[in-house]
């Protein structure tokens, strides 16, 4: 299911207000994370101006209330939703979170919804402007909203036919216990493995070490007084003094020399995932405005991607070009054919929702139709139970309509139903593996035509993110 957490935003120290949303609305909104910008929901503001927007209905808001809290004041609250892994598509984790804040905020504030696929749980970040659309009012926090969300949410699961946490206790049921040890590991975690990878293959000398690091993915840098690795460049560094244990620096050192002796780790891959990422646009940065630093930092990024590309090529059979694009083809093709196929799987599930609540309806109303029959379809009779006679109209209509002549037992629909969302939840580990070669061959595909300056005829996909030092 989709955990819930509402945490109220500040200013905080160093920062105005402006600096203060543009901030969290910049992070949520993050292409890489968005599949640039494709899982991003706007209510009642425009997803491009919405930090603008948020800015200018609280002006507003000072001007008609005369209300100023100053620094304590709470200028938006940050709603984030976990979705078990395999369990909903972005498009339907995105529906679920736009859904979830209008149940919250009933349509009375703006907000923003934005899917995050970077991870291997789907989640939502959700930013809920305090002010109301009308500026008279502000949203406030109350006691025990943390259950009325919990609650509002679970509700959604179920009708999506998404898991729950069942029996949730306070402050114990987190995204983290409740995955268990499906949990992903973190990046120090995933550093530790690259440095036991990278031992394996026994090094002469620690300089050694690091290149090996360096040709697995992880970035190193000596630039400091200590020495820090990261994973990606969306990542922070991790000093390497911070891994603790057989992991600092000196302990490396004494492992290599082998003074020091250490049992392996069962937890351990074979050998960590290189990442080709998608080369930077130098000219559009500098454009917009970066300095020669960022541009000294772009050029030699853009340097490994371009030799993680080649690696890549040699460790799948020195694939010529010709190869690679056939390849990059076929993945984009298997990508779409499984979309379509969770298209398909989530358009019968929706039929068969619908069907099984206008059967209930009809079931529960038919009583009460058999007597307004019976009563010679009176008017004082339906004006005493319209209700019940539209919503077994309306049943009888939709029967109609998808040509249903015998009811099926809900209980059969259920059935039905449950074996689709199996269907859906294997389809869409398949969609997630596929959308991941499918991207990574893409990577390659647009480095290796950028190398060798093949004309495609289209504007790839740069990666234009900054650097988070």
């Amino acid at each position: 299911m989709a955990t819930t957490r509402l945490m109220p935003l500040h200013v905080g120290k160093g920062r105005d207000v402006s600096t203060a949303i543009a901030d969290i609305i910049d992070y949520v909104e993050n292409p890489q994370k968005t599949d640039f910008g494709k899982f991003i929901y706007g209510y009642a503001c425009d997803t491009r101006t919405a930090d603008a927007e948020f800015l200018l209905s609280k002006r507003q808001y000072v001007n008609l209330t005369g209300r100023n809290r100053g620094a304590d004041d709470v200028i938006a609250y940050h709603l984030r939703q976990a979705f078990r892994p395999g369990e909903v598509t972005p498009e339907e984790a995105n529906q679920i979170g736009c859904e979830l804040a209008l149940k919250l905020t009933k349509g009375n504030h703006a907000f923003v919804v934005c899917t995050h696929v970077d991870k291997h749980h789907v989640h939502n970040h959700i930013i809920i402007n305090s002010t109301t659309l009308d500026c008279q009012k502000k949203f406030r926090n109350f006691w025990g909203s943390t259950w009325a969300i919990r609650r509002m949410n679970d509700k959604l699961c179920l009708e999506h036919g998404v898991s729950i946490v069942e029996n949730p206790k306070p402050s114990r049921d987190h995204y983290g216990t409740w995955m268990g040890s499906q949990k992903q590991p973190s990046h120090q975690e995933q550093l530790r493995w690259a440095i036991d990878a990278a031992l394996e293959e026994k090094p002469k000398d620690f300089e050694e070490l690091l290149k090996k690091l360096e040709a697995a993915g992880i970035e190193v840098n000596q630039k400091r007084k200590y020495l820090r690795f990261r994973l990606s460049p969306e990542d922070r560094y991790t000093r390497c003094d911070t891994l603790k244990g057989d992991y600092t620096e000196q302990a490396i050192k004494e492992r290599i020399a082998g003074t020091r002796m250490v049992k392996p780790r069962r937890t351990s891959p074979q050998k960590p995932v290189s990442k080709v990422g998608l080369l930077v646009d130098i000219e559009a940065a500098v454009r917009s405005g970066k300095g020669p630093g960022y541009e000294r930092w772009a050029k030699v990024f853009n340097l490994k991607q371009l030799s993680q590309a080649v690696i890549w090529l040699k460790e799948h059979g020195d694939m010529n070009y010709e190869d690679l694009q056939k390849k990059s083809d076929i993945a984009t093709a298997n990508f779409n054919a499984l979309s379509v196929q969770i298209k398909e799987l989530e358009s019968q599930m929706a039929a068969n929702g619908e069907l099984q609540k206008q059967i209930v309806n009809y079931v529960k109303t038919r009583a009460v139709y058999v007597e307004y029959r019976k009563a010679g379809y009176s008017k004082k009779f339906r004006a005493a139970h319209e209700t019940e006679i539209l919503l077994h109209q309306a049943a009888k209509k939709h029967f109609d309509e998808v040509g249903i002549t015998k009811l099926p037992s809900v209980k059969s629909l259920r059935e039905e139903y449950t074996g689709l969302l199996k269907q859906k939840r294997e389809v869409y580990s398949a969609y997630k593996q596929a959308r991941a070669d499918m991207k990574e061959l893409y990577n390659v595909r647009a480095n290796v035509e950028h190398l060798l300056d093949i004309p495609t005829g289209r504007e790839p996909q740069r990666n234009t993110q900054k650097s988070r030092q």
